[in-house]
């Protein structure tokens, strides 16, 4: 079971609240889900959802709201993954009251584009839209991957809607196209999970904050790791050229031509080729410091470059 569907889930089971906010949640599943069929006159409202315990969500606010006695369908998909879809049929005479309290119908029966005011203007109520909108268009991406939350909308001033909302709410959310969508969404983590927060998901932020620490964890570990990889790369390099040019040197001139103090490091670099600059230091004689045996052994590279320009030349 996807993430996306065991938030809808927690948030299908949230005590619905106070009637403000019922409506407020409903009127987001509405805009989000509802198609209108009109026959003789007769307007018919019909919410669809692949989410059983949103479709039961819509079922229970609509008789709790509005009295009314809502149909269930179950129709199952014959393409791809062949799940359930769920319709919520509010039938003629009952659906013309419920439209117009969701703000979906003017008085005289004209479709109403805009969600008004008076469905958002608390806090509580604006955090209950959210949380229909999320149930009726959204999905969350498994935190252990790519971080992302959106809703999606076939209206883009809906869209809109819910983008302003959610900023209203503190949440840096952006609007896009996909084809024939409006597409609101969140692509930081802290944003997805203050919005998980701000919907009520108490369970699901829990389980993202504990995906995203492990996340975060084997992240840090393995950028150290390739740090010390890297590190650990250019010593290697580093001590087989030095090696090298010790050798040119012994095999041209001798190292007993080199001064005492670069004489003693050569034969320890040669003695101990894998040891780093400090191990090095650590075997000198007197006991040197990290760059006092840097210092020598850029000293033998230049003896060596030397050499090699004079044996080209």
């Amino acid at each position: 079971m996807s993430f996306s569907h065991l938030t809808k889930n927690e948030l299908a089971r949230i005590p619905a609240g106070s009637p403000c906010c019922q409506r407020a949640e409903l009127a987001a599943l509405a805009r989000l889900d509802g198609t209108l069929k009109i026959a003789r006159q007769q307007v018919t409202l019909q919410l669809v959802n692949q989410n059983a315990a949103v479709a039961r969500r819509i079922f229970a606010l609509l008789k709790e709201l509005f009295d009314v006695q809502p149909r269930v369908l179950v129709q199952r998909k014959t393409r791809l993954r062949k799940n359930n879809i769920y319709l919520v049929v509010v039938s003629p005479g009952q659906a013309g009251p419920v439209l117009e309290a969701l703000g979906l119908l003017t008085p005289d029966g004209m479709l109403q584009q805009k969600v008004p005011p008076s469905i958002l203007r608390r806090d509580c109520c604006r955090r209950a839209y959210l949380r229909g909108a999320f149930m009726g268009g959204g999905s969350v991406n498994n935190p252990g991957g790519t971080y992302h939350l959106e809703i999606i909308s076939n209206n883009e001033q809906h869209a809109k809607t819910l983008a302003a909302l959610m900023k209203r709410c503190g949440l840096d959310a952006k609007v896009s196209t996909r084809k024939s969508w409006f597409v609101v969404y969140l692509k930081e983590s802290e944003q997805i999970a203050a919005c998980l927060s701000i919907m009520g998901a108490h369970a699901a932020l829990l389980e993202f904050e504990n995906k995203r620490v492990m996340k975060d964890m084997r992240n840090h570990v393995n950028r150290l790791v390739n740090c010390e990889t890297a590190n650990l790369n250019k010593t290697v390099q580093a001590a087989v050229k030095q090696v090298e040019d010790i050798k040119l040197i012994e095999s041209t001139i001798g190292l007993n031509e080199l001064p005492e103090p670069l004489r003693q490091t050569a034969r320890l670099r040669l003695n101990h080729p894998d040891a780093s600059l400090r191990e090095l230091a650590e075997m000198s004689q007197p006991r040197l410091g990290r760059s006092g045996i840097n210092h020598r052994l850029r000293k033998i590279e230049q003896i060596a470059r030397q050499l090699r320009q004079d044996t080209s030349g």
